[in-house]
């Protein structure tokens, strides 16, 4: 028979896996949504006529990457091979690697988070562009979700 004690665990489980599963979703589909699909962020990206063609080739690398990186984490965590505590770190780990990239962007000279020519346009959310902000809340929802999900210890 199940305990009340382990019932909540097993919620509290079943709920960070599925806050891991949601930042797998956002980031298989939002890079190709926002850069490629959504016509007024589109524009800023690999629909914008001004960017080179190299510079839409990384763009669409990097929407590629995100689709596979979300695949594969989202693969992970539903896998029932392997241990599941760990597949479900790796899936996380995985999943955190676009969001972090966009930090590290950041530091190299001659980036922006924003074209000069969008700024007026872009969206802020709680003070950040939107794309900082979904990056940080994502990385936000993977540590709770990992921390939720977390076995206690023996």
């Amino acid at each position: 028979m199940i305990t009340k004690a382990q019932r909540s665990e097993n919620r509290r489980r079943r709920a960070g896996r599925a806050l891991i599963g949601l930042v797998g979703a956002v980031t298989a589909g939002s890079a190709l949504a926002a850069d490629f699909l959504i016509p007024a962020s589109a524009r800023q990206h690999l629909r914008n006529p001004r960017w080179p063609e190299h510079a839409k080739f990384h763009d669409a690398q990097y929407i590629v990457m995100s689709g596979l990186l979300g695949g594969i984490g989202i693969a992970l965590l539903r896998s029932r091979r392997g241990d599941a505590d760990r597949n479900l770190r790796v899936a996380a780990a995985l999943l955190s690697t676009p969001w972090l990239g966009m930090y590290g962007a950041t530091l190299f000279p001659g980036t922006a988070v924003v074209d000069e020519e969008f700024a007026d346009q872009s969206p802020k959310v709680l003070g950040m562009h939107a794309n900082v902000f979904v990056g940080t809340a994502c990385l936000a929802l993977l540590a709770a979700g990992t921390g939720l999900a977390k076995r206690p210890a023996a």
